[in-house]
């Protein structure tokens, strides 16, 4: 009985300790695309640390077409893990500042797209 067992509770503590990750894409405000990259760098991927938001990797698309895109990826413990970092990460104060000081001078981001992923057994992240 337990050899049966042992394969689906190996599984199960895989899926435990596993990560989620979550691809974000970003479409920004017509010219923001700098402020919103200056805002990451200097203040946004502190603070996402402070609350459990693993950055993972951050692109700009190379096409003409995308030319106000941010897209990246950052992973959590699990899809409930999640929710409650960005919930804290939106509640912080000083993010409200940063965010706030950031988009003084109009909008940066129109659009938010994001994707949770679970990794395939073959993918280096896991």
């Amino acid at each position: 009985m337990i050899r049966k067992l042992l394969p689906l509770l190996l599984l199960m503590s895989v899926m435990a300790f596993g990560k989620i990750y979550e691809l974000r894409t970003y479409t920004c405000a017509e010219g923001k695309l700098e402020a919103l990259k200056a805002r990451f760098r200097d203040d946004t991927i502190r603070i996402f640390n402070k609350h459990g938001i693993e950055s993972i990797g951050y692109w700009v698309p190379q096409d003409e077409r995308s030319k106000n895109t941010l897209i990246y990826i950052v992973a959590h413990p699990s899809k409930e893990a999640a929710d409650k970092n960005w919930k804290e990460f939106q509640d912080d104060p000083e993010w409200k500042k940063v965010a706030a000081a950031s988009e003084a001078n109009g909008k940066i981001v129109l659009k938010v797209d994001r994707v949770f992923m679970d990794p395939t057994e073959f993918s280096k992240l896991k």
